[in-house]
């Protein structure tokens, strides 16, 4: 079993925002593999379902963004699962918008969500980074971050959650390397 966390802000003010890509990634991997119905846990919304072989949690927080750790370290308590069976799908400022990366470990990179999951559970969970570019001067990232997607980015947008949807197996597998070289290719296509 795994616990795949999207990060993102509870509301529906929220939506849309580049923030909260990883609540939208968990919704699109539910909705193309066909995941049960939501259910309230662990101070946050849950679904399970299968991927492969592997049975996958996703839980998207409902506790804000900086309290992210408090709902992931309750699930991950729940299923006694190891810190190797948590991902979590979140917007990168450094990289270019809708670039998919796979790591375990790293930084933290000013992340309220990564503070708060390092902080219940510390720093070696595989993280899903995916970019949203950065504006260019530091005084614009929160206007960035905790903007809508553009009009202009719907087509991208839907090309990279369909590609990641799509190649969710590969990351179930535990094939990092494979998810991300043909997640690219999708988005090449």
């Amino acid at each position: 079993m795994q616990i795949w966390t999207g990060l993102g802000n509870p509301g529906p003010q929220y939506a849309m925002h580049r923030h909260n890509i990883g609540f939208i990634v968990c919704d699109t991997i539910a909705e193309m593999h066909g995941f049960g119905p939501v259910q309230k846990k662990f101070s946050g919304w849950v679904q399970e379902g299968r991927i492969g072989n592997e049975k996958i949690v996703l839980l998207k927080p409902a506790t804000y963004m900086n309290e992210s750790g408090r709902a992931v370290g309750e699930a991950m308590r729940f299923y006694k699962l190891d810190i190797e069976d948590l991902t979590v799908f979140h917007d990168e400022l450094d990289l270019a918008p809708f670039k998919v990366k796979v790591r375990r470990g790293g930084g933290l990179a000013g992340h309220n969500g990564l503070r708060s999951i390092n902080q219940h559970l510390g720093p070696d969970f595989r993280r899903v980074r995916i970019g949203i570019g950065h504006p260019g001067s530091k005084d614009r990232v929160t206007g960035h971050v905790l903007g809508n997607y553009a009009k202009s980015e719907m087509d991208d947008l839907a090309d990279m959650l369909g590609a990641i949807g799509a190649e969710a197996e590969w990351l179930a597998k535990g094939d990092d390397a494979r998810f991300m070289n043909d997640v690219a290719l999708r988005m090449q296509e």
